[in-house]
């Protein structure tokens, strides 16, 4: 395969972007309700048009849609979190995209974040030596948008949107994590689903706190990491910019540590960083692992239950 022909299904707010970072690899669009759109059905779309489908779609029909692709030989790109009733359905996913020889990737752009990837460019170095504790904030201002959408305001709301961006960092900084997490605290201020929630595990050796909220207006993200050696800091993603990472080293027995600050001011590279790599793992025939998806969707079936619960008291 000299390029790659996609498709994209869902054409709304990341449908339009997964289309523009497509570029001239963009050969149609699929959706149900989008005039715009150039079918209505993914099954109009001639199997030999495309080489590949950009999902931009509600979880419930994900694991249906991307079976037909897969057995129909298609790469896959799906926005996050993979949602599945059973953790069979994954695994049985993973099996199909591994038989038919190609790559189900789900999408979680943050990994390409650059103060991400410093992040755990850093962590990977050693040289804050024992980390303590890693705390996050991820907060929107979208609860109106929620509250008024016939499908987004409905299961364990927030947790489900912007926690598996942050459970999906906590593995992709320090691995993927053994112990389990808890609800701290959760709350429906707005929406009937939870709009703010706090989730954490004292448990590990690393300490690790995430604070997630559809009511923050104007949006934000904190990251604080303290370790052995000093300590590492992150505020505000390129999106929302500027963003700063900034690292500090420990000055023994006490004192103000020597501190390093980047800060960039850029349009948001996250999203064609993510096509290029998705786009390299189909043309190099890279082999699909969903064991991180089998994680996730447990760690946030099991939150989720409880957060809902919490939510309603």
């Amino acid at each position: 395969m000299s390029g790659l022909r996609v498709i994209v299904a869902g054409l709304g707010v990341q449908g339009y972007k997964r289309r523009k970072f497509a570029g001239g690899d963009f050969v149609a669009s699929v959706d149900p309700v989008n005039e715009e759109a150039d079918f209505t059905q993914i099954a109009d779309v001639p199997l030999d048009s495309y080489d590949a489908a950009l999902c931009c779609i509600p979880d419930e029909p994900k694991i249906e849609l991307l079976n037909w692709l897969v057995s129909n030989g298609k790469h896959v790109l799906v926005e996050k979190p993979l949602w599945a009733g059973d953790d069979v359905e994954i695994r049985s996913l993973e099996a199909s995209a591994r038989d038919h020889g190609v790559v189900c990737y789900t999408a979680y752009n943050h990994r390409f974040e650059p103060h991400y990837v410093s992040m755990r460019d850093l962590i990977a170095s050693g040289d804050l030596g024992r980390i303590y504790r890693c705390r996050m904030f991820y907060g929107n201002g979208t609860a109106r948008l929620v509250r008024d959408s016939a499908w987004r305001d409905e299961g364990s709301g927030v947790l489900h949107d912007l926690g598996s961006h942050l459970l999906d960092t906590v593995a992709f900084w320090f691995g993927r994590p053994a112990q389990a997490f808890e609800v701290y605290a959760s709350n429906c201020f707005e929406n009937r689903s939870p709009d703010h929630v706090v989730i954490g595990s004292e448990a590990g050796d690393i300490k690790i706190e995430l604070e997630m909220t559809l009511l923050s207006w104007r949006n934000h993200f904190t990251c604080d990491l303290f370790a052995e050696n000093g300590s590492a800091h992150i505020s505000s993603l390129c999106k929302w910019g500027p963003a700063t990472f900034t690292r500090r080293t420990r000055v023994l027995p006490s004192g103000r540590p020597h501190e390093e600050n980047e800060t960039l001011e850029q349009d948001d590279p996250t999203w064609e960083a993510e096509y290029s790599h998705f786009r390299s793992l189909c043309l190099n025939g890279a082999e699909t692992d969903l064991s991180g998806d089998v994680w996730l969707n447990d760690t946030l079936r099991d939150l989720g239950e409880a957060a809902v619960a919490m939510g309603r008291t």
